[in-house]
Formats: structure tokens, C-alpha cells, sequence
């Protein structure tokens, strides 16, 4: 079966990466008036899961290999989790700019996720 290239995803990893700090410092702080016990849960979860959980060929260091669809899965709850926590602790201005950091992640994302899907078949 013939391998097909990793797209050269600079540009949305650079946005990832903004949104990822985000869900890291929004998603505790917003969780934090609840319990210090949950806040630290969702470090652990949002830090975690996609340090151990990779896609071979989409990280130089794969601890446990996941398909693809789980890498996208684990980029959704990042994603999702930056946005909500931004509506539930920062002004409306802030929360605004980190839901279009999180659409246009949404859309730089799109090639990475193809290829991703593409190692499923694949592997699979």
C-alpha cells in the first residue's frame, strides 16, 4: 500500500498550539469555582490524553498508538473545551477572538484530518 505524505500543516499546527493554551488555562480556571479537584482533572485530561494518545507519523514520539480518528477526536475536546471555558470566564471581547481562533483552527485543520483519516485505512 502506498503511504501518502503528511501535509505540511505549520500554519494550523501554530493555531492549535494557541488553542490548546487556551483550553489548558480556560477549562481549569472556569472548572476551578466548582472544585480545585475537577480543575486539575482537566489538566491532566487536556494535557494527558494527547501526550500519550498519538497517531504514528503525526508526532515524532508515540508513547501508545492511536488511529487517526482518535488524534481528531482528542483535537475536537481541545477545541471545543477553549471555546466553551472562554464564554464562561473571560469577557466577550476575548471569547470572541478564541472562537475564531478555534474556527480557523477548524479550517487550517481540515488537510491534517484527511490525512489522518488516510492512515486509518491504512493501518486498519
Amino acid at each position: 500500500m502506498e503511504r501518502v505524505e503528511r501535509p505540511d500543516d505549520r500554519i494550523a499546527s501554530v493555531l492549535r498550539f494557541a488553542a490548546e493554551l487556551v483550553a489548558w488555562v480556560a477549562t481549569p480556571w472556569a472548572l476551578s469555582t466548582y472544585s480545585w479537584l475537577l480543575a486539575v482533572l482537566a489538566v491532566v485530561v487536556l494535557i494527558g490524553l494527547p501526550t500519550v494518545f498519538s497517531t504514528p507519523g503525526d508526532k515524532a514520539q508515540v508513547i501508545v498508538p492511536v488511529s487517526g480518528t482518535v488524534t481528531i477526536l482528542l483535537v475536537l475536546v481541545q477545541l471545543a473545551a477553549a471555546a466553551i471555558a472562554a464564554w464562561l470566564v473571560w469577557p466577550s471581547y476575548a471569547a470572541v477572538l478564541v472562537s475564531l481562533l478555534v474556527a480557523a483552527t477548524l479550517v487550517t485543520e481540515r488537510q491534517r484530518w484527511q490525512w489522518l483519516l488516510s492512515m486509518d485505512r491504512h493501518t486498519g
